[in-house]
């Protein structure tokens, strides 16, 4: 990945992270013009503000586009399943739905004991470490990415972005019950954590626990009821269970 396209990535997630949606589309379409790379997660975010739109189709063929890429991309999975649901196309969605059934969890162990230094100081390098995760990740190297935030986590355990980010990881991985742990432990520090509360329902549904799913979601409205991720996963979780 180039500098231009690691600079739009960016920028294009931030602007998808604050629901500026049309921004958003407009700069995660100029990494796919580009045409040197093709990210999983660029497809998943475009598929989302489609949806969000109402343009079914595109959505679906971007949330496709990401399966192939990644196919243990469980959100893609789930965002695909609503749209398939939305167009009419039940068994394909219970297909996919069913493709979110638990695989079997490894927990990868990894990182040291923390230095004993001033807090400040903790959270710098725990910054640096998350960049170094972030590098890795992008190069294709899941596990040291792992590493790397599980060194971040050691230093600063109440920061709870970086376990949300450390579960996203095991999740696509495939190591559910990881990512379960993870999420928790965020919540457990930062209980109004919308992202993390939508994160373990989309995890706890992979394992097959679809009353807590349903139950995370709904935490997540309570907290911030114009959560779209929170309503689109509910939505999901009544047609897939509808006769």
């Amino acid at each position: 990945m180039d500098d231009r396209t690691k600079q739009l990535q960016a920028l294009g997630r931030e602007q998808y992270d604050r629901r500026e949606f049309d921004k958003a589309e407009r700069t995660l379409r100029q990494i796919l013009a580009r045409g040197d790379a093709r990210y999983a997660d660029v497809f998943h975010m475009l598929g989302v503000v489609c949806h969000d739109g109402g343009r079914l189709e595109e959505a679906q063929a971007f949330f496709e586009e990401a399966l192939q890429i990644n196919p243990h991309y469980t959100e893609a999975a789930l965002s695909l399943a609503v749209t398939y649901n939305e167009l009419g196309r039940y068994e394909e969605a219970a297909r996919l739905h069913a493709a979110t059934r638990p695989r079997a969890p490894s927990r990868p162990e990894g990182g040291e004991a923390p230095v004993e230094v001033d807090a400040f100081v903790k959270g710098k390098l725990a910054n640096l470490h998350a960049d170094l995760a972030k590098a890795y990740l992008e190069a294709g190297m899941p596990e040291d990415a792992i590493l790397e935030l599980r060194k971040a986590v050691m230093l600063c355990p109440t920061f709870g972005d970086l376990r949300v980010r450390l579960a996203s990881i095991h999740r696509q991985l495939g190591e559910l019950e990881a990512a379960r742990f993870e999420l928790e432990e965020a919540l457990r520090v930062r209980p109004g954590d919308v992202a993390a509360h939508v994160a373990l329902g989309v995890t706890l549904l992979a394992l097959g626990r679809t009353p807590e799913a349903i139950a995370a979601w709904q935490r997540a409205l309570t907290i911030d009821p114009d959560s779209k991720s929170a309503s689109m996963y509910l939505r999901m979780s009544k047609t897939a269970d509808a006769p």
